[in-house]
């Protein structure tokens, strides 16, 4: 990727952004390095590592990767057979341990490792445990060696503390004797690594020793008593075994370590990169930036985006598309209304996901892979080069020209600025259309009309505005697709208290053309108002439409729950009364064995109850049986069924009447009580013993259906003085007992009035299946007051 166009677009400070959030400083040099990149595959790949680790995040918050130095000096030199320092050692145990935190932290709650792209990277890393103790028991800090790192070395601190005590025994005597008057002070100080007293320098003869040192004023000299020169000899020679003892140490620390360089070398490679993706997740939660969906075809869909540079609180998100119906945008609009700003963040954005970072975007946002992206942005006038702002412009496009190609996303702030207005135009019309013929994806920002009439005739080409608000002289910042911008000149100056009259001249120095082509602009603008009112309320209604289906079929799942709980509590509860009546009986057939009295017959009442228990067995067996419909015990077909045949619904375990021929489907209508359903064939079972579930049906000769004289239904229903939902509630059951009863009609006598019980009769008979049709009473039949009802046949 070109570094203009990374610069132009500020690409620098999103790197600068997300290496504060790194840990490490490898993991920094890593951010900084990051560059968009023009693999497919690859920047797939850095979008599901950046998300996973988002996941991560969000499930259990931050983690440092530590302030982990680079050892892989440290190892080199290992393997040419050297010895580490104890910080380097220390380095490596850092290393080591961070580790082992991460690998934990990678894992979930209940220890299994969690699958996902970074789950590689968690389970190869190698905490070496046993290492990194090893290293904490024998090194303390990096000025101090434990006392336990070796049984040599607690033998030489053993003694070198013998020593010590005998030299300050012997020391503090001269202090606090007779010889503290030749004394400058009464300390006891180290000069040159041996223990010495600060002598007056008068009294130097008063106090045999080596003279060490003396002060900047040569008042004092620093002199070792010759009864402490053999212990401070005794105790050098401690200090340098003391010495040998910890080099031996730090060789074998050093030596197990090499057993594991090629182990500690790749958990400083995962760490880094560990560090690296996990900034990356920290900068899209601080972004509030979501994966975006990369194509390979030149279509960029954002919705919602956000330009990630500017505060939370000003950014206006916009939506943009291009590459699918259209390959060139043209953005129109008043200055500082925001047509660079949506410039910037589609060329950022696309820089940002080609660099593997989530987009401050609505979910589910279009990206493409560009090979190039190419920017012309601001202001570039160069005085060192002697160039215009026109001609600084003009260079950056001959350079876009040369190099641009269908894989490239072109973007112009201003294209043909700075120069002639009507020669501008010219140029950027003829740019533009080169650009658009070779099916490049192009955006550019214009003052120029002719660039809106230019994408208006032209195929492939769409207009876009920034929105301006012409009551409050501010821009909203919104980008609208597919609208021009007006200018709004007259608007703002009259606002501002311009003269009228200025305002009535200045209209008439325009020519006819523009200021009818300023009013078309103005309609779609005000028709474009419109339909977006009525979008966004159609879209609250599909909402709370959508919101109540879903609280129905939860309502519904859990009223077949509550359904499926109490059956089997209530099979349950049944078997145990069973259980506990054969163990009743049990038990008194024992009791009577026990008192074997002669006058009761014995044989008798065990015949008894062994008839008991296979009655209860039987029963026990039947409610234990599994909760599925049964099968029938023969498969009915359509013919073996007639109108008023008495049938069993096996799904549902109630008996009922056929009351219609099955349909195409193999569906027929049954009656059970006071509820009607449709049901399959295969789902009913003929019974023997007649079903009286209304009116008594009873079968002819010819088998035709007959209905009861003493199930008499009326062929009218007076509805006179009832509300429309009292009428409706009577008229439902009326019409369903006559349906049954196979009337043909029926007449429903609603009066004339207001209408408005005759109108709600009539909503209710377009609802019914069984109604073949129905009208108006004619003369003699009662005229509009009453209704005639056909049933179909």
């Amino acid at each position: 990727m070109n570094n203009k166009a990374l610069n132009a677009l500020e690409y620098n400070k999103i790197i600068e952004q997300l290496t504060n959030y790194a840990s490490s400083p490898l993991g920094k040099e890593k951010c900084r390095n990051l560059l968009p990149s023009d693999n497919l595959e690859e920047i797939r790949h850095m979008q599901t590592q950046t998300k996973d680790s988002l996941s991560h995040l969000f499930r259990k918050g931050r983690i440092s990767f530590g302030n982990a130095k680079d050892v892989r000096p440290s190892l080199k030199r290992l393997e040419i057979g050297s010895s580490l320092g104890i910080g380097e050692i220390l380095a490596v145990c850092s290393l080591l341990e961070n580790a082992g935190r991460v690998k934990s932290y990678g894992r979930s709650e209940r220890g299994e490792e969690i699958q996902d792209s970074l789950s590689g990277m968690f389970q190869t890393l190698e905490p070496l445990t046993p290492l990194a103790m090893e290293i904490r028991r024998c090194i303390l800090s990096e000025e101090e060696i434990s006392d336990d790192a070796s049984m040599g070395l607690r033998h030489v601190r053993r003694s070198m503390k013998v020593i010590n005590d005998r030299i300050h025994t012997q020391l503090n005597a001269f202090v606090n004797g007779n010889a503290r008057t030749y004394l400058q002070d009464s300390v006891i100080t180290m000069r040159n690594g041996r223990y010495c007293l600060p002598v007056k320098a008068e009294y130097k003869n008063q106090v045999p020793g080596m003279i060490h040192d003396q002060s900047s004023t040569g008042a004092t000299l620093f002199i070792e008593p010759m009864s402490i020169v053999k212990l401070n000899n005794e105790m050098r020679e401690l200090e340098l075994q003391e010495q040998k003892e910890i080099e031996k140490i730090l060789a074998e620390l050093s030596v197990k370590i090499q057993e594991h360089t090629e182990e500690i070398a790749a958990d400083l490679q995962i760490l880094v990169d560990l560090d690296f993706i996990f900034a990356r997740a920290s900068l899209a939660m601080e972004q509030n930036a979501t994966e975006p969906v990369f194509q390979d075809n030149g279509v960029i869909r954002l919705r919602k985006a956000r330009h990630p540079l500017i505060s939370k609180k000003q950014v206006v998100p916009i939506d943009i598309r291009l590459g699918e119906d259209f390959d060139l945008l043209v953005v129109t609009g008043p200055n500082t209304g925001g047509k660079t700003v949506s410039l910037k963040t589609v060329g950022l954005l696309t820089l940002m996901g080609q660099a593997g970072l989530h987009i401050p975007a609505a979910d589910r946002s279009v990206l493409s892979l560009f090979q190039e992206v190419y920017a012309d942005i601001g202001d570039e006038q160069s005085i060192e080069q002697s160039l215009s702002t026109f001609s600084s412009h003009m260079t950056n496009v001959v350079s876009f020209l040369e190099k641009a190609d269908a894989n490239s996303l072109v973007l112009f702030d201003e294209l043909g600025a700075g120069t002639d207005p009507t020669e501008g135009a010219a140029l950027a019309i003829s740019i533009l259309s080169h650009l658009h013929g070779q099916g490049i994806r192009t955006m550019a920002t214009t003052h120029y009309s002719e660039l809106k009439v230019y994408a208006l005739s032209t195929e492939g080409v769409e207009n876009a505005s920034c929105e301006f608000d012409v009551e409050t002289l501010r821009p909203t910042y919104r980008l609208l697709i597919g609208v021009p911008g007006k200018s709004n000149a007259f608007a703002i100056s009259s606002k501002l208290g311009l003269p009228d009259y200025i305002i009535h001249q200045a209209k008439e120095q325009i020519s006819k053309e523009d200021e009818s082509f300023e009013d078309v602009l103005a309609t779609l603008e005000q028709n474009r108002i419109t339909i977006e009112s009525e979008r966004a309320e159609i879209a609250r209604y599909k909402e709370e439409i959508r919101q109540l289906k879903e609280e129905m079929t939860q309502r519904r799942e859990k009223l077949n729950q509550q359904r499926e709980r109490i059956l089997s509590e209530a099979n349950e509860k049944a078997l145990h009364i069973l259980a506990d009546a054969k163990e009743y009986a049990d038990q008194t057939m024992k009791m009577f064995h026990k008192f074997q009295k002669d006058h009761v017959n014995l044989s008798e009442v065990e015949k008894e109850r062994q008839n008991l228990r296979k009655k209860l067995s039987k029963t026990e067996k039947q409610l234990s049986m599994k909760a599925r419909a049964p099968k029938p015990k023969k498969q009915l077909k359509a013919s073996d069924l007639s109108i008023g045949d008495a049938v069993k619904v096996l799904s549902m375990n109630l008996k009922g009447t056929v009351s219609s021929r099955p349909d195409a489907k193999g569906n027929v209508f049954v009656q059970m009580g006071i509820l009607r359903s449709q049901v399959p064939i295969t789902d009913l079972e003929l019974l023997d013993e007649p079903v009286i579930t209304g009116p008594t049906l009873q079968r002819t000769g010819a088998g035709k259906i007959k209905m009861s004289k003493s199930a008499t239904i009326s062929t009218e229903i007076n509805l006179l003085g009832k509300t429309v939902d009292e009428a409706i509630s009577e008229l439902d059951k009326y019409l369903d007992d006559a349906y049954l009863a196979h009337m043909s009609s029926v007449r429903i006598v609603h009066g004339k009035g207001t209408g408005a019980l005759r109108k709600g009769v009539h909503n209710y008979l377009r609802r019914l299946k069984y109604v073949d049709s129905y009208r108006l009473g004619e003369f003699g039949e009662g005229d509009a007051g009453v209704t005639i009802v056909n049933f179909k046949k």
